[in-house]
């Protein structure tokens, strides 16, 4: 890879995480209404997401640009489970306060979901610093056997269980939020903590898809269904998201259902950085290349949508909140093509 295209690469998730942080606090400054507040808030914690998915992109493009790294492999993700746990340390902060107001309960349970998605994103950058045996194992056969530099078994399973773990948590949590969905505060976080967790599941797929080629024993029956796996979530996120609308004629169901529907293209985005490493495994694809547009087109799916949400916010409150948080999602697509790219980068065979 480039030295320049490299630093670019590098730049995109900290540029995006810094306007993430910029409107939140701009949103934040607007007014002391609860819609700001939660989606100030917000917006300010998927600069989590976006400073975990450059610690990721630092990873495999040092590996692709100067070889691997033992010093990087260990302080990058360390940079990133510290992002997430800040996150989910401020997020359950909101909701530790004995009298805890509606917007503080809604933003916290979501700043918490986007914590564990950062710290689901920072283990695929853990499982990222042999990213340079993939291509290697690739191109011999599966009788080859784990490389040496590789990691055990155990650390791979521990890396896997990480996002499996939160996966499980993320559901429990907002079954139990949804069983009170009567509660308006309660309906809208246990909506928006689903897609979130279904995220989380995706990365699953993610984690399991590198662990799995870097070792070597990335099998021909798991050969598609972590695509599959990664597709399906976020096809049953969309839906979910549209029924949320169609469900109900109250205005709450507004903002999780449009805010599912966008979690639903970032699974998407996901799915393209597992499919791109199904498709080059031990075969030729003449349109690897092609695969890091499915996040850009995610990302202006999200943008559009913020553009027309936000004028009609401008009449109906309700709308406000998804016009905001749109533009948030949308940069973390954006950022998911840089990552995108990388992988095509290191992995396709051209």
């Amino acid at each position: 890879m480039n030295i320049y295209i490299g630093w670019l690469f590098k730049l995109i998730p900290l540029l995006m995480g810094i306007i993430c942080i910029a409107l939140g606090e701009f949103v934040l400054t607007g007014s002391g209404q609860s819609e700001y507040f939660v989606a100030g808030h917000v917006l300010i914690s998927l600069s989590a997401i976006c400073l975990a998915l450059f610690t990721t992109a630092f990873i495999i493009i040092s590996q692709l640009t100067h070889g691997m790294n033992k010093f990087y492999n260990r302080l990058f993700p360390v940079i990133g489970y510290a992002g997430s746990a800040t996150t989910m340390i401020w997020g359950w902060s909101l909701l530790a306060s004995n009298n805890v107001m509606a917007d503080e309960f809604v933003a916290g349970h979501v700043i918490f979901g986007v914590g564990m998605i950062a710290a689901c994103v920072s283990t695929v950058a853990a499982s990222s610093g042999h990213f340079l045996l993939i291509p290697k194992n690739a191109s011999g056969s599966k009788s080859d056997g784990t490389p040496l530099q590789a990691y055990s078994s155990t650390i791979g399973n521990c890396l896997i269980a990480v996002p499996v773990l939160l996966t499980l948590f993320g559901f429990i949590w907002s079954v139990i939020l949804l069983r009170s969905a009567d509660i308006t505060p309660h309906y809208v976080a246990g909506h928006v903590l689903m897609g979130l967790t279904a995220i989380c599941a995706c990365l699953i797929g993610l984690v399991a898809t590198i662990v799995h080629q870097t070792r070597n024993t990335f099998s021909v029956k798991e050969h598609w269904v972590w695509c599959y796996w990664v597709i399906l979530l976020g096809s049953l996120t969309i839906i979910f998201g549209i029924y949320v609308l169609i469900s109900s004629d109250a205005s709450a169901r507004l903002a999780p259902g449009i805010i599912l529907i966008c979690l639903g293209m970032i699974c998407y985005s996901i799915f393209s950085k597992v499919w791109l490493l199904a498709l080059v495994w031990r075969r030729t694809c003449s349109l690897a290349n092609r695969i890091p547009m499915i996040p850009v087109f995610t990302c202006l799916f999200c943008l559009f949508l913020a553009a027309f949400l936000a004028e009609i916010a401008q009449t109906d409150m309700a709308y406000f909140i998804p016009s905001r948080v749109l533009v948030g999602l949308g940069a973390v697509c954006f950022t998911l093509f840089s990552i995108v790219s990388i992988l095509e980068a290191g992995s396709a065979k051209k």
